[in-house]
């Protein structure tokens, strides 16, 4: 039979090894199940499209930086 010694010495294992047994445990601790009130949901998807707003105000304002630049200040 294969001596486990000589097998980890030899690489033979992958590098994952020690967590073959636990893979469940480690995704159960990623997800952790969190209830907050319609009030909290609210104002974060508030702060969600005030980024998004924030965003596409930033886009637009490069969008015709690079337009003049492209075009030169000749306009």
């Amino acid at each position: 039979m294969f001596d486990m010694n000589e097998l980890f010495e030899n690489n033979c294992f992958s590098m994952g090894w020690t967590e073959a047994g636990e893979p469940h445990a480690a995704q159960q601790q990623a997800y952790v199940v969190q209830r907050k009130d319609l009030q909290t949901l609210l104002a974060e998807l508030e702060d969600i499209k005030n980024t998004i707003e924030e965003a596409e105000a930033r886009e637009w304002h490069l969008a015709r930086l690079l337009k003049y630049h492209n075009e030169g200040f000749s306009r």
